[in-house]
């Protein structure tokens, strides 16, 4: 009896080990990239704590790669500060190269502030055929990002990029259909400015994302305003005679749709925007369709543009096909 109960117990103990290495096994690899931004040693935490009040399963940060910008003044400081909290904090392997990190993860994460160097960073990392999620912003130009999507789909790759704030979760409540079909809306961000992006890519498009999140694809013109007291304010008009508008401001917005309004825009942490991408690492599928992005992008360029023409209406149409990408 007692011989029966000791075999039992180690069959017992060799049915959790083996299948708390299975549970390990099944962990997606996450691999960083840039390392100049917050969003680094926080996606680490919710990851890779397991104490963490967000902490979300199913992906670990095992490594990562820093480089900094040689446009953006802070980017050196702010990616070795990245690279000390990744390694110091969670012992994550630093890499000499984007080639090197992508044979030891199964998903790349472009986390450089600064999107001007996205292209060349994105052209790396899709050339070793991992899923690719690229931050906010995409790009610094929506040529970039038509470059950016058009080598992805060549090789294969799956890759999204998205802002954080298209996860809060009213925002995502109207996305699936709450209010019925949205009419109008109306959000808004902070804008901080950077001299080698446009004005609302370094921040503001934070608010756009929102915007675009309950609006969705169908720009056709953007037009620079301004507020009473000086704010930005970017009037899209859409497809269909609706209209968004995005303005300087704090996070909040409206909606309003054939069933009613509700408020969206509200900034709900990263988790759901890292719970997105541990999916899309799984599933292989972008949650945000690629013309909703260029647009995204579309809006903001053709935003510079109206400003730079004294407020004059910019048609998208023109931005897109300069930048060499067809609806």
């Amino acid at each position: 009896m007692t011989s029966l109960l000791f075999k039992s117990a180690i069959s017992l103990v060799a049915l959790v080990l083996a299948t708390s290495t299975s549970t390990r096994a099944a962990d997606l690899r996450f691999g960083l990239v840039g390392l100049d931004t917050s969003h680094a040693p926080a996606f680490a935490k919710i990851l890779n704590d397991p104490t963490a009040k967000d902490h979300i399963k199913g992906a670990k940060v095992v490594g990562a790669y820093k480089e900094a910008s040689k446009l953006v003044d802070v980017s050196e400081r702010r990616a070795e500060e990245g690279r000390a909290a990744l390694a110091d904090v969670y012992k994550i392997k630093m890499y000499p190269s984007i080639e090197a990190l992508a044979r030891d993860v199964d998903v790349i994460l472009i986390q450089s502030a600064d999107g001007n160097a996205h292209l060349d960073q994105a052209r790396r990392a899709i050339r070793t055929g991992k899923p690719v999620f690229i931050d906010k912003p995409m790009a610094a130009s929506v040529k970039d990002a038509v470059e950016i999507f058009a080598l992805a789909k060549k090789q294969g790759v799956p890759l999204f990029s998205a802002s954080s704030l298209r996860f809060g979760k009213a925002t995502q409540a109207v996305n699936k259909g709450s209010i019925g079909k949205v009419r109008s809306a109306q959000t808004s961000s902070p804008v901080n400015f950077e001299p080698h992006h446009p004005d609302l890519f370094w921040y503001g498009i934070h608010g756009v994302e929102s915007l675009f999140s309950v609006m969705g694809s169908g720009l056709e013109s953007v037009t620079r305003k301004s507020s009473a007291d000086g704010a930005i304010v970017a009037e899209g008009q859409w497809s269909g005679g609706r209209t968004g508008v995005f303005r300087q401001g704090k996070y909040a917005g409206k909606a309003i749709g054939e069933n009613g309004e509700a408020e969206v825009g509200g900034f709900d942490g990263y988790a759901p925007l890292v719970a997105a991408i541990v999916t899309f690492g799984k599933t292989r599928v972008s949650p945000i369709p690629e013309a909703e992005t260029i647009e995204i992008l579309a809006f903001m360029e053709a935003d510079a543009k109206s400003k730079a023409q004294g407020g004059k209406p910019v048609k998208v149409a023109e931005i897109l096909k300069r930048a060499g990408w067809k609806r």
